[in-house]
């Protein structure tokens, strides 16, 4: 099943690519195709794995990480995982104020799921999505 990750933020455009926003952030298209792999293996290698923590310690998450502005440290307390189907695309209408709406048959509809990683302290929250992590450890 092909992976991606979510958007954190909400607005209309054209979705048929959802690849193409993780592209934007990785200007050699073969790396991006290569962190999308490496996120699908580490989404189902943790799946399946009987002791999801030694995994992630094994995989190198921090269980800690420092907050912001030098409050105190976050700590890992969840791994959401979320399936999301795409069962269109909308895009911006030439001279209009209304979406260009096209509902995908069956066969084009596909799965994507994401991972991100829940730190929390007394004073904040933070997702990090597992591309990030994964496109990190892969760069350096």
């Amino acid at each position: 099943m092909p992976h991606d990750h979510a958007h954190d933020h909400h607005h209309p455009h054209d979705h048929n690519h959802p690849q193409d926003h993780l592209q934007s952030h990785l200007h050699d298209p073969d790396a991006a195709a290569e962190l999308q792999v490496l996120t699908a293996q580490f989404i189902d290698g943790f799946v399946q794995a009987a002791d999801k923590m030694s995994w992630l310690r094994l995989a190198g998450v921090p269980l800690e990480k420092p907050g912001t502005d030098g409050g105190p440290s976050l700590k890992l307390v969840d791994v959401k995982l979320t399936t999301e189907w795409q069962v269109g695309s909308a895009a911006p209408s030439f001279g209009s104020q209304e979406l260009s709406y096209l509902p995908f048959p069956g066969e084009m509809i596909e799965g994507r799921t994401n991972m991100d990683l829940v730190y929390v302290s007394l004073k904040e929250k933070q997702l990090h999505d597992i591309r990030r992590f994964l496109a990190e450890r892969h760069a350096g």
